[in-house]
């Protein structure tokens, strides 16, 4: 393969599927990686976005899904395209035999998220999803942290993501929409801190909540919640998320334990342990991403996925999120918004 295709022994080809906004900070990690990456071609079926990604990253493009799927020398495809579509596309994936490096969410039904982990276990392949928060050197800290019990037990926790878009964010047909997107703030925006939340405590053994639709834009998805958590052994904690809040803050987890209490603000972490130690890590606590530009962000942490995503598939291991664990934020929304519906409490599903 190296005398004919030129790339370096070890050098993994790929390909993007969807070029729209969401694909900067990808194309932008594969041109940083390119050392162990080559992109055999960006797919979108607009002539105008191929031609714009093109221009924009000097990165090849071709004017056909199958040219990528039906490329026996590609191993990986990137699949940036909207949530309505990522079922069909992963079972086309799959049936091509290719590993997949998904942006989030996992789909827009939850029957179409299981049916997205299903068809790459069901292939044997790999299935990474874009989940990029966890790669936060606070994150990591506070996770180490909470393994070590530094902390101690966790006794009360909280989520706070207040964030803002603007009338231009939801000008794009569908955007905001069940039908496309599949979920509002939680689904779209409060995933990635939510999943943070998930992967430092756990799922909740049962939710309340209630969510709503402000007067601030015509969609048929939330975009304010409140939500309170029970653990099985005894935590409580409390949600509060919405795209409502102009300008837009810095998303916020406040865990606190038998040995101290934390606080993540953007990507900031700081500690106060009981015994009067403090441990502080990251930037000044300003979150980007929060306000009128969704993009407003570095790509450090999505090169990090991806390039977790490539040892993956070199030491034929699980990535850090793979297909089963992004479930499990998808299991804590499917049931705050049950819970919302029903008016009552309700137990958080198992898969």
């Amino acid at each position: 393969m190296t005398a004919t295709t030129g790339h370096p022994p070890g050098r993994r080809r790929v390909g993007v599927i969807g070029l729209g906004m969401a694909s900067a900070p990808h194309a932008q990690s594969l041109i940083d990686l390119r050392d162990r990456v080559e992109v055999a071609g960006g797919f979108s079926p607009s002539a105008e976005r191929r031609a714009g990604f093109a221009a924009r990253f000097g990165l090849p493009v071709v004017d056909s899904l199958d040219a990528l799927l039906d490329d026996p020398g590609l191993s990986a495809i990137l699949l940036l395209t909207p949530p309505d579509t990522h079922a069909d596309l992963v079972t086309r994936c799959a049936a091509a035999g290719k590993h997949v490096l998904l942006e989030k969410p996992l789909d827009a039904t939850p029957a179409g998220a299981r049916a997205v982990v299903a068809a790459m276990e069901g292939a044997g392949l790999t299935l990474g999803v874009m989940l990029q928060h966890r790669f936060r050197a606070s994150v990591e800290r506070l996770a180490g942290l909470m393994r070590d019990g530094t902390l101690g037990r966790p006794l009360s926790a909280a989520v706070a993501v207040r964030w803002w878009r603007d009338a231009a964010y939801y000008d794009q047909p569908g955007r905001g929409m069940k039908a496309r997107d599949g979920g509002g703030v939680l689904l779209t925006q409060a995933i990635h801190t939510l999943d943070v939340f998930v992967g430092l405590l756990g799922l909740p053994d049962r939710v309340a909540g209630f969510a709503a639709t402000s007067a601030l834009r015509r969609i048929d998805t939330e975009d304010t919640v409140a939500a309170a958590l029970r653990y099985g052994d005894g935590m409580l904690a409390t949600i509060d998320a919405t795209t409502a809040a102009y300008p837009g803050y810095p998303e916020r987890i406040e865990i606190a334990g038998t040995g101290g209490s934390a606080v993540l603000t953007g990507d900031r972490l700081e500690v106060q342990l009981v015994g009067g130690d403090r441990i502080e890590v990251g930037q000044d606590g300003a979150t980007l991403g929060g306000g009128a530009d969704p993009m407003a962000f570095s790509h450090q942490h999505h090169r990090a996925v991806l390039s977790d995503f490539l040892d993956a598939l070199d030491e034929g291991r699980p990535p850090r999120v793979d297909g089963r664990e992004a479930l499990k934020v998808h299991r804590l929304i499917e049931a705050i918004l049950r819970a919302s519906d029903g008016g009552t409490s309700v137990e958080v599903g198992t898969d």
